[in-house]
C-alpha cells in the first residue's frame, strides 16, 4: 500500500471518494427513445459526442487534481478505449440502488460525482448523464476499476449490465477504463475520425496544465491486443499512429498553437490566470495582421462553440479597456465622440477565454452555450484590469493594436457603404436581379434551388438541361476573388460576388437575413479538374467567412458530374469516380485500359474534361435530376478544412505551404495542367 501512494501521491488529495458520493436523479429509458436530446445528433458529431462524454469524465479526475494521465484509443472491432490513472470509480454497494456504485453510474441517468458532496469542485457539467448516456448506445460497455487494490469489472449491452461488478485481480495501480462500441442501430455511421479525436483532445491539453494525453489509432492493427492484461495500451509498444500532448503554458501555448501560421501583429501575448469571487478565469489573445480572427470559449473546459455569458463579459471589458486607453493617450479624438465599436476590436484577434466554475450551467443538453450569469462579471473584472496593465506595460505593443483597430473602423464604415450601393442596386435592378442568372418560375424557396456553374459553357448546357420549374443557374466567370484576406468593401467591388450576393437575397453582413434566401438547395458546380477544385475551394471559403448560416442550415452543396461515359451498344453509364469506372467495365466484362482514350472491343469510354463538354441533356441526366445526381452536403467543418487548406496553399506562410505540398504529392493519382 505504501509503494501504491508513492506511485500515485494525488490519490492522497482532497475528501473520501466513495459509494456516498454518488447521487442520483432519475431513469436511463429515454436515451436510446431521443439520443438527439443527449448528445446533440445521431450523425458523425453525436459519435464523436460519445467519446468526448468519456474522456470528460477523465479529464475531470485530472482537474480536481486525482490523475495526470488519459489515454484514449481506438482497437479493432470499432471499439474505444479510455484509460486514466484517477482514483478509480467506487465499487461498492450504494444506499439506495442497492448495487454497486460502478453500476449505479453506467446505469441510472443523471448519476454520478458531480451533483453534491465535495468530491469534485469542479467539473464538466453533469457528467453523471454522460457516461450513462454512451452505455445506452453502444452495443457493448466494459468498465475496469483499479481502486483499494483490486481490478473490478463490469460489461454491458446496451446499457444492460450482463453480470454484478466483480474482482478479477488484485493491482497496485488506481484509475478507470472505459470500453465501449457504438451502437449501428443508433448512428448513421460508426466510422470514428483519428484526426477528429486528435484535434479535440489537443485543445484539452492545452486547457488542463500538466496532464498528459495519449491518443491511438490502433484499429488496423493485425495483431492480437489483449488489453485485459495492460492498463496503457501504450505499453504494447504497437506500431500504429499516435499522438501524445502535454502543455505547461496553458492558454497562452494554445493561442502561439493557433497563430503559428500566422502574420502576427505584435509578439507579446496577453495572458492572465486569476480568480474572482469563486470562479476560476483564463485569457490569452494577440491580434494577427490578417482580417479574420478565432474566438473560442471554454467553460469548465468544454468548448462552447455558441459562446455565452464568458464571451460576453470578455467582449464587453476588451472593448471598454481599448477605448480607454485609446482616448487616455489621444489615439483617438475624444471631442469626436468616436468610439471603436466591438467588432473594430475584434477583427484579426484571436482569443481564447476559458472559465472554470463551481455550479455551471448550460443552455441546451450539449452545452454550447454558457448560461452561468456569475461568468460575465467575473471575466469582465478579471480581463479589465489584467489588460489595462498589459497596454500600460507594452506601449509598442498597444499603439500597434489601437491603430490595427482604428483602420478596422474605417473599414467598417466603407464597407457599410458598400453594402448599401450592392442592397440599394439589387432593390433597383430586378427586384432587379443579376442578367446572368436564369432564375427559376417558383417561388417557394423550399423546392428551389441554384446552380453555381463554373463558365459560360457549363453554364449554357446547365441552362439548357435544367428544370425551368425549380432550378436557377448562375454560372460565374474565372476564379471568384480570394476573400479571405479582402475586406468586405473590396470583396463587394466584385461583379461576379456581387451577383451572387443578390441572387441568394439574404444580403450580407449586419444586413443578412437567413429568412430571405430565395433557394434552400444552392449547388456549388464546377469541373472535375484543379482549376475545378480551386474555384469550389474559394465559394467554400466565401460561404464560410460571409454566408456561415446557409452552411448550419444545410442549403449549401457540391454537385459530383461524371468522369467518365461508358457505352456497350446501348447500355450507357456513368462512373464518377475511377472505382466507379473499375466496376462498371468488371461488370461489362471487360479490363481498363491504360489508354483512356482507346476504344476497347465494344466499349466506348469517354472522358470528361470539363462540364462544358456534356451535353445539355447529359448534363440534366448526369448532374442535375433529382432522381440520378450525386450531391454532398457541406458542414461547417468541410468549409473550415476547406478554409484552411486553401489558407496553407494560398497564403503567405511559404514553409507551411512547402510541407503541405511535400506532405501530399503522393496521394495525387490524376493530375490535369
Amino acid at each position: 500500500m505504501a509503494k501504491e501512494k508513492e506511485k500515485n501521491p494525488t490519490n492522497e488529495k482532497g475528501p473520501k471518494y466513495s459509494a456516498e458520493d454518488i447521487y442520483v436523479l432519475e431513469g436511463l429509458e429515454p436515451v436510446r427513445k431521443r439520443p438527439g436530446m443527449y448528445i446533440g445528433s445521431t450523425g458523425l458529431d453525436g459519435l464523436h459526442h460519445l467519446v468526448w462524454e468519456v474522456f470528460d469524465n477523465s479529464r475531470d479526475e485530472a482537474m480536481a487534481g486525482y490523475a495526470n494521465e488519459v489515454e484514449v484509443a481506438l482497437l479493432p472491432g470499432n471499439i474505444v478505449r479510455v484509460a486514466d490513472n484517477g482514483r478509480g470509480i467506487p465499487v461498492e454497494v450504494h444506499k439506495k440502488t442497492k448495487v454497486s456504485a460502478l453500476e449505479t453510474v453506467m446505469t441510472t441517468l443523471h448519476a454520478g460525482g458531480k451533483f453534491g458532496g465535495e468530491s469534485y469542485k469542479v467539473s464538466g457539467g453533469l457528467h453523471g448523464v454522460g457516461v450513462s448516456v454512451v452505455n445506452a448506445l453502444s452495443t457493448w460497455l466494459k468498465a475496469e476499476v483499479h481502486r483499494d487494490g483490486g481490478k473490478y469489472v463490469q460489461e454491458y449491452k446496451i446499457g444492460k449490465p450482463q453480470n454484478k461488478v466483480k474482482k478479477v485481480a488484485s493491482s497496485d495501480k488506481t484509475g478507470t477504463i472505459v470500453s465501449f462500441s457504438p451502437d449501428p442501430d443508433i448512428f448513421s455511421d460508426t466510422k470514428f475520425n483519428f484526426q477528429t479525436i486528435v484535434d479535440h483532445l489537443r485543445q484539452q491539453a492545452y486547457l488542463v496544465k500538466g496532464l498528459k494525453i495519449r491518443i491511438i489509432d490502433a484499429r488496423e492493427y493485425k495483431g492480437k491486443i489483449d488489453d485485459a492484461k495492460v492498463f496503457w495500451i501504450s505499453d504494447l509498444s504497437l506500431l500504429v499512429p499516435s499522438y501524445s500532448f502535454y502543455f505547461e503554458g496553458g492558454l497562452l501555448s494554445l493561442v502561439k498553437h493557433l497563430n503559428k501560421h500566422e502574420d502576427v501583429l505584435h509578439e507579446n501575448i496577453f495572458y492572465v490566470d486569476k480568480e474572482y469571487e469563486g470562479v476560476g478565469v483564463e485569457v490569452a489573445l494577440q491580434y494577427i495582421t490578417d482580417i479574420t480572427g478565432k474566438e473560442m470559449g471554454f467553460a469548465n473546459n468544454i468548448y462552447t462553440k455558441e459562446g455565452g455569458t464568458h464571451i460576453t463579459g470578455f467582449r464587453t471589458a476588451l472593448t471598454r479597456v481599448l477605448n480607454d486607453y485609446a482616448k487616455k493617450n489621444n489615439l483617438i479624438k475624444k471631442e469626436a465622440n468616436e468610439s471603436l465599436s466591438g467588432e473594430d476590436v475584434r477583427e484579426g484577434l484571436t482569443v481564447v477565454v476559458s472559465v472554470k466554475l463551481p455550479e455551471i450551467q448550460f443552455e441546451g443538453q450539449t452545452k454550447g452555450k454558457l448560461g452561468s450569469t456569475e461568468a460575465r462579471p467575473a471575466v469582465d473584472s478579471v480581463v479589465s484590469s489584467a489588460l489595462a496593465e498589459f497596454l500600460e506595460e507594452h506601449p509598442q505593443d498597444a499603439k500597434k493594436i489601437i491603430e490595427r483597430c482604428i483602420l478596422s473602423q474605417k473599414a467598417r464604415k466603407a464597407a457599410k457603404a458598400a453594402r448599401e450601393t450592392v442592397l440599394r442596386k439589387g432593390v433597383l435592378e430586378g427586384l432587379t436581379l443579376p442578367g446572368k442568372l436564369a432564375d427559376c418560375s417558383s417561388k417557394d424557396a423550399e423546392e428551389s434551388e441554384l446552380y453555381i456553374v463554373e463558365g459560360d459553357s457549363a453554364g449554357g448546357s446547365a441552362k439548357q438541361g435544367r428544370d425551368r420549374r425549380f432550378q436557377a443557374i448562375l454560372p460565374l466567370r474565372g476564379k471568384i476573388l480570394n476573400v479571405e484576406r479582402a475586406r468586405i468593401d473590396k470583396m463587394l467591388s466584385s461583379k461576379e460576388i456581387r451577383a451572387l450576393v443578390v441572387a441568394l437575397g439574404t444580403a450580407i453582413a449586419d444586413e443578412f437575413d437567413i429568412s430571405k434566401a430565395r433557394y434552400h438547395r444552392i449547388i456549388i458546380m464546377t469541373d472535375a479538374d484543379v482549376d475545378g477544385a480551386h474555384i469550389r475551394t474559394l465559394l467554400l471559403t466565401l460561404f464560410f467567412r460571409h454566408f456561415p448560416e446557409i452552411i448550419e442550415k444545410g442549403y449549401l452543396y457540391i454537385a459530383q458530374p461524371p468522369l467518365y461515359r461508358i457505352q456497350k451498344g446501348k447500355i450507357v453509364k456513368y462512373a464518377y469516380t475511377e472505382d466507379d469506372k473499375e466496376k462498371i467495365l468488371k461488370e461489362m466484362k471487360v479490363e481498363a485500359s491504360d489508354d483512356e482514350n482507346k476504344k476497347l472491343t465494344g466499349i466506348n469510354i469517354q472522358r470528361y474534361k470539363g462540364l462544358g463538354e456534356m451535353n445539355p441533356d447529359q448534363l440534366w441526366e448526369t448532374t442535375m435530376n433529382p432522381q440520378n445526381r450525386l450531391l454532398w452536403q457541406v458542414t461547417v467543418q468541410d468549409a473550415q478544412e476547406a478554409d484552411k487548406v486553401f489558407d496553407i496553399l494560398m497564403g503567405t506562410d511559404v514553409s507551411s505551404r512547402k510541407r503541405f505540398i511535400q506532405s501530399h504529392a503522393k496521394s495525387v493519382k490524376n493530375l490535369d495542367i
